[in-house]
C-alpha cells in the first residue's frame, strides 16, 4: 500500500515551496522529534470512516460542509471560541440537512490550521518613518503576527506548541459532540436576529422562519419516537481538516498503524493542499500520494486540464472512492470561464467538487482593509453550481472561512454590513471571515437554491 519509492520523508529531496526560513534547523529536528514521540491526534478509523462518506458524497448521497478559522491562533483555544464555532458549523449543516434531503459531513477547519501560505516571505512596514522588514506572518505553526523582531522570528518550539492547543481543541470538540451540543433539536432557539434587518425581504424573512419553525416540528416529532433516534441527532460526527503546509509538521505525524496498511497523517482527518503548493514536481505532492488520508486539494483559475490530470494520476491512481477531493476557489467572474474545462478533464474518474467561494473574492477597500463581498461569494457558489448542473455532475460541499463570533470581515448580507463598519470588530490575523449571522444566511440561501435546483 507504500507507493513505490515513497516514505514520509521523501519529500525532502524536492523544492519545497512556502517553506519558512528558520535559522536553526537544528532546533526543528529537535522539535519534530518531539513530535514523532507523541500520542496521534486523531486516529486510522476515523479517518477511514471519512473517506467511506466522502466516497457516499461523491456519488451524491450526501454533502459536505467544511468551514472555520482562516489560520487558527494559540489565543483563541478558548472553549468560548471554539464553541462558537462548532455551533454555527452544527447549525449550517442541519439547514443544509433539511433543504438537500441529504446527511451532512461536517468538517471543521480547526485543530491544526496553524499554518498559512504566503506571498511574500517578507513583510516591509513603515516604523516611525523609518522601513523595517521582517519575515512574514506564517501562522502560529510558525510565527506570530505582531510586527516585532520575536514576534516574526521562526521558532521551531511553535511546531510543538501547535499540536498541543490542536489537542486540547480536538479533546474539547469531541466532549461537547459526545454531550449533545448545541440543541440541535430545539433549532427555535437559535439567533435569528438577522431575519429582522430591513435590508432583507419581506419574503425571504418569511422563508427563513418558516424553515426553522419546520426544523423545529421535525426535531420535536423525532423526540416523540424515542430516546433513541434523538441520540442519532444529537451525537454527531464531526471530522478536522486543516492545509498539510508545513511538511515538517505533517511528516512528524505520519506514521504506520496496527492492522491496517499504509502511512497515515495523523494530525488531521483531512489534510488539503493549497493552490499555491499543488506543483506536481514540488515537495507536497511528493508527501501526499503516500498517505492514506482522503485529500483535498485547491484549485484556482489557473488550474489547468493537464495539472488536474496529474493530480490525479499522482494522487489517485487506483480511482479509490473518496480518496480525492478537488475544492474550487475561482472568483464569482471567472466560474462560468474556467471550471467546465476542469470537469471535463476529470471526466468518470472518482472525484469530490467543492466550492471554496472565499478565496477568489478577496479585495481591498480603499482604506486598505482586505475585505470578501458575500454578494460575490453567493455568486461563486451559484455559478459553481449552475456549472455542475449543466456539466451533469454534482456539487458535493461547500468549503468557508467562517466563526461563530460577531466580527465585521466580509462585507454585505442581510444586515448590510458596510465598509465603513468593517473595523468595528475585524480581528482575523490574515483572511476575512463570514460571522454568524452571514454563515447561517448563507446556509438558508444554498438550501434553499439547491432545493429548488437540485
Amino acid at each position: 500500500m507504500t507507493p513505490e519509492n515513497w516514505s514520509p520523508n521523501s519529500w525532502r529531496a524536492l523544492p519545497a515551496v512556502q517553506a519558512p526560513p528558520y535559522d536553526n534547523e537544528g532546533a526543528v529536528r529537535e522539535a519534530t522529534a518531539t513530535l514523532a514521540e507523541l500520542p496521534p491526534l486523531v486516529t486510522s478509523w476515523e479517518i477511514e470512516r471519512l473517506k467511506a462518506l466522502l466516497g457516499e458524497a461523491q456519488e451524491g448521497k450526501r454533502f459536505v460542509l467544511q468551514g472555520g478559522d482562516c489560520a487558527e491562533t494559540v489565543a483563541d483555544c478558548r472553549s468560548d471560541a471554539i464553541a462558537s464555532k462548532l455551533k454555527i458549523l452544527l447549525q449550517m449543516s442541519l439547514v443544509l440537512v433539511h433543504g438537500l434531503r441529504r446527511p451532512v459531513v461536517r468538517i471543521g477547519r480547526f485543530a491544526g490550521q496553524y499554518a498559512k501560505p504566503r506571498s511574500k516571505a517578507f513583510e516591509t512596514r513603515n516604523i516611525d518613518g523609518r522601513e523595517v522588514t521582517l519575515p512574514s506572518y506564517f501562522g502560529d505553526l510558525v510565527n506570530r503576527a505582531g510586527f516585532t523582531e520575536e514576534d516574526r522570528r521562526p521558532n521551531p518550539m511553535n511546531l510543538v506548541a501547535g499540536y498541543q492547543h490542536a489537542a486540547l481543541t480536538l479533546n474539547f470538540v469531541r466532549a461537547l459532540v459526545d454531550g449533545g451540543f448545541a440543541d440541535l433539536h430545539h433549532p427555535e432557539q437559535w439567533d435569528l436576529a438577522f431575519t429582522r434587518e430591513a435590508a432583507l425581504s419581506t419574503e425571504l424573512r418569511a422563508e427563513y422562519e418558516r424553515m426553522s419553525q419546520n426544523l423545529s416540528d421535525g426535531m420535536h416529532l423525532m423526540e416523540a419516537l424515542g430516546e433513541a433516534r434523538i441520540e442519532e441527532l444529537t451525537r454527531v460526527e464531526f471530522f478536522t481538516s486543516h492545509e498539510g503546509l508545513n511538511l515538517a509538521y505533517e511528516s512528524a505525524l505520519t506514521r504506520e498503524v496496527p492492522r491496517r496498511p499504509g502511512h497515515y497523517n495523523l494530525s488531521t482527518h483531512m489534510p488539503w493542499i493549497g493552490e499555491r503548493t499543488r506543483a506536481v514536481d514540488g515537495a507536497h505532492l511528493e508527501f501526499f500520494r503516500g498517505l492514506r488520508n482522503p485529500i483535498g486539494v485547491k484549485l484556482g483559475p489557473t488550474a489547468t486540464a493537464d495539472d488536474v490530470e496529474q493530480l490525479i494520476a499522482t494522487l489517485n491512481p487506483d480511482d479509490e472512492p473518496g480518496r480525492l477531493t478537488f475544492i474550487t476557489r475561482m472568483g464569482a467572474g471567472k466560474v462560468a470561464g474556467e471550471l467546465p474545462r476542469l470537469i471535463e478533464a476529470v471526466g468518470s474518474r472518482r472525484v469530490l467538487w467543492v466550492c471554496d467561494p472565499m478565496h477568489g473574492n478577496t479585495h481591498s477597500t480603499k482604506s486598505g482593509i482586505k475585505t470578501r463581498s458575500f454578494d460575490a461569494i453567493l455568486e461563486d457558489l451559484e455559478r459553481t453550481q449552475d456549472v455542475h448542473s449543466s456539466a451533469g455532475t454534482w456539487l458535493g460541499g461547500v468549503h468557508f472561512e467562517l466563526t461563530g463570533e460577531d466580527v465585521t470581515e466580509c462585507v454585505g448580507g442581510a444586515a448590510g454590513l458596510s465598509e465603513e463598519e468593517l473595523a468595528g470588530n475585524y480581528v482575523s490575523p490574515c483572511d476575512p471571515r463570514l460571522n454568524y449571522q452571514q454563515s447561517l444566511e448563507l446556509a438558508f440561501l444554498l438550501a434553499r437554491r439547491m432545493r429548488k435546483n437540485p
